[in-house]
């Protein structure tokens, strides 16, 4: 028996429910919840990474796809990046306040898609 589960309202900021072709917010969620920005997030919300962890923790992501997004989410405010100056070269990632303010609402999601993955790709919703 499903739970009595109700429509969430939109925020009053939203005007009559419309997501404008050019709002910034429709960029920043393309980031954000791109197949490997949301994993890249989660991976950070446990604390700063170096870029072999978070390569190793977001398995089957290219080199090149993690450096591209590492990037847009470093230009959105979302990931800082701090080069050590030590020798080999280390680099770590980590989350920024806003960051980890968007990880928070993010982990329920990627546990709740956990959760009912199986059921749902089964067919069996």
């Amino acid at each position: 028996m499903e739970a009595d589960v109700r429509p969430a309202p939109l925020p009053l900021s939203f005007t009559d429910g419309v997501f404008p072709a050019g709002c910034p917010s429709r960029t920043l969620l393309d980031h954000v919840t791109s197949k490997w920005g949301v994993l890249i997030l989660i991976a950070l919300s446990e604390g700063a990474q170096r870029w072999s962890e978070l390569r190793r923790r977001t398995e089957g992501i290219s080199e090149k796809m993690l450096a591209q997004t590492l990037k847009t989410l470093e230009r959105d405010g979302l990931v800082s990046r701090e080069a050590q100056p030590v020798i080999p070269p280390r680099v770590d990632y980590s989350l920024t306040g806003k960051g980890y303010e968007l990880s928070a609402l993010l982990v329920p999601l990627v546990a709740w898609a956990f959760d009912n993955a199986e059921e749902i790709i089964n067919g069996k919703a």
